[in-house]
């Protein structure tokens, strides 16, 4: 039986190479919005990150973000994705 192939994506925050399963995307969608997308299924431009506030925040520092989306982006929106990100992985 032929073995399935795994997707693999880049960290935006340690540069790692992962299986797409275990990080967390980062969704621009098309309005402009950004968010995290928990499910890996929303619509619009995506990124990864490992599922840890520590790449989150090696992302942000370095803007990464501002990189991949071609965007500036404000303050309170990395505030509100920190605070999900810390809820999820407190819960999860």
């Amino acid at each position: 039986m032929k073995q399935k192939k795994i997707p693999m994506r880049m960290c935006l925050g340690c540069n790692e190479m992962k299986p797409k399963k275990e990080l967390l995307r980062v969704v621009k969608s098309p309005e402009g919005d950004l968010s995290l997308d928990f499910s890996g299924k929303k619509n619009g431009r995506g990124a990864y990150i490992c599922r840890n506030t520590e790449c989150f925040l090696k992302a942000r520092k370095a803007r990464r973000f501002e990189k991949t989306f071609s965007c500036k982006i404000e303050e309170d929106i990395y505030e509100v994705m920190t605070d999900e990100l810390r809820k999820e992985t407190e819960n999860g």
